[in-house]
């Protein structure tokens, strides 16, 4: 019988995506992802190393799967609003993202894994805003790395922190989320909007 490698890394990415999300990486263990994804322990040391290059796989994984799912490419022609309410499409349907972020920020003081290669994907996003800027769509009164995290922060602060949200906007529906969504939309547009200029 063949050895399914393939399918056990994924089994052990899926375990580890849900405890680090949970727990984060000082919160949990490499012994109990081996028990979630049903895979022993050793094998998740000869795959993916110790549980600090377990964590940095993950969030790797995780932000090159919203990054295909939420593309962007110019605020020239593609509308801030509603990029914006894709990412909080995102974020409310996965919210381990959002979460391993957060856990990410609590336990590195210094420079992250992977920064300077994460650096790049977040060029990419500040690229759109700068291409906006020239084309005179987006405002060129804020820096376009300031309206990038703005905009972020504005489409994933409502999953990042939901017992606020929920305080503030009341309890989760199908209806407040479309609420919220609309919002995000609608305030995302303002943000940028270069006609006070």
């Amino acid at each position: 019988m063949a050895w399914d490698t393939e399918g056990t890394k994924r089994r052990i990415l899926d375990a580890a995506v849900s405890e680090f999300a949970a727990h984060g990486p000082d919160g949990t263990t490499i012994e109990k992802i081996a028990k979630v994804s049903g895979a022993n322990k050793e094998r998740v040391y000869n795959y993916f190393g110790g549980k600090r290059a377990l964590f940095a796989r993950v969030l790797r994984e995780e932000l090159a799967k919203v990054a295909q799912a939420v593309p962007v490419e110019s605020f020239a022609v593609e509308d801030v609003g509603e990029y914006a309410g894709r990412v909080y499409d995102y974020h409310r349907e996965r919210p381990e993202l959002t979460r391993l972020l957060r856990w990410e920020g609590l336990v590195f003081d210094a420079e992250v894994p992977d920064e300077e290669q994460r650096r790049d994907y977040y060029g990419y996003k500040t690229a759109a805003v700068v291409a906006g800027q020239q084309a005179g769509t987006v405002t060129k009164d804020i820096g376009a790395d300031h309206l990038m995290m703005m905009i972020l922060a504005l489409a994933g602060w409502w999953s990042a922190v939901p017992q606020v949200a929920r305080m503030i906007a009341g309890p989760d529906s199908e209806e407040e989320h479309a609420r919220r969504r609309a919002s995000v939309v609608a305030a995302a547009r303002r943000l940028v909007s270069s006609e006070l200029e």
